[in-house]
């Protein structure tokens, strides 16, 4: 509207000097074209002003969207991911809100600077400056509550890790206690037999005379080794059989199979083998 008063003011004291002569026509005309320079410049400070001011609410705007892709990476900041999602959107965050407190401050400056002095741009200004100080305060409160979050993690992982090795060094411990525990039963259940004729017997120095195991100059790697909590029979494949270690006679039975060939059949393995881990049989 002050526009259009200026510029109709303008004609008509351009129809008043035309009634005066071409000299007043010419003076009034210079006029009127200052009139148009004043109301073009303060039109490009209003457009420059507007176009800042948009500025500032574009940016307000994307600084919301990348404070919303933080809210929602949060939700999930064990993921590495996530994590890089919140670092790189608060960079953003930080390097938009500079810009948009410089562009206010510019805001003011160029309000100054004009000679558009106007009461609702000044309020319009002002209400920019309370949005970005707002989307501040929520960002600096945001930034807390991730690092303290993040502190957590860190204290978490390393209870975790603290805790990971722990469990690796029991689990070792575990181990070595269980292979100690396990090479104790093998030993603590093991039992060895032989069965051959005189004549083998003698020959890997199990029988000497008529004495079984005399000493400790015999092959032992002639005897097999067996688990005495599994073994109950022991095969002889022969037609005769005679146990000539001791072992108390309630404890087994020495019979034939269906074939006719001895077999020792264990009754009680713990009274069995209670004199002697050995077993030695002969046979014809």
């Amino acid at each position: 509207m002050k526009k259009i008063t200026i510029i109709a003011s303008g004609f008509a004291m351009l129809l008043a000097a035309c009634q005066n002569g071409n000299d007043g026509s010419s003076r009034m005309q210079q006029q009127l074209d200052s009139l148009q320079a004043i109301v073009d410049n303060k039109d490009g400070e209003l457009n420059d002003l507007i176009a800042t001011m948009t500025e500032v609410q574009n940016g307000i705007r994307r600084i919301a969207e990348a404070e919303g892709r933080v809210t929602v990476a949060d939700g999930n900041m064990e993921s590495a991911s996530s994590r890089a999602i919140i670092r790189d959107n608060l960079e953003y965050i930080r390097d938009a809100m500079q810009q948009n407190r410089e562009l206010v401050a510019q805001l003011r400056e160029k309000l100054n600077a004009s000679r558009f002095k106007e009461n609702k741009m000044k309020g319009l200004i002002d209400g920019l400056q309370a949005q970005v100080e707002s989307q501040n305060q929520r960002i600096q409160e945001l930034e807390a509550s991730l690092a303290e979050k993040d502190a957590t993690i860190v204290a978490q992982t390393g209870r975790i890790d603290s805790l990971s090795r722990d469990v690796a060094a029991l689990t070792e411990t575990n181990q070595e206690q269980s292979g100690t525990v396990a090479r104790q039963e093998k030993q603590l259940n093991s039992a060895w037999f032989v069965y051959g004729t005189k004549a083998e017997l003698k020959e890997q120095g199990i029988l000497k005379g008529s004495e079984v195991l005399k000493d400790s100059e015999y092959n032992k790697d002639y005897f097999t080794e067996i688990d005495i909590r599994h073994v109950k029979e022991i095969k002889t494949y022969s037609r005769s059989a005679t146990l000539l270690t001791t072992h108390p006679s309630d404890s087994y039975i020495l019979a034939k199979d269906a074939n006719g060939l001895y077999e020792l059949r264990i009754a009680n393995p713990t009274r069995f083998w209670s004199v002697s881990r050995y077993l030695v049989m002969l046979v014809k």
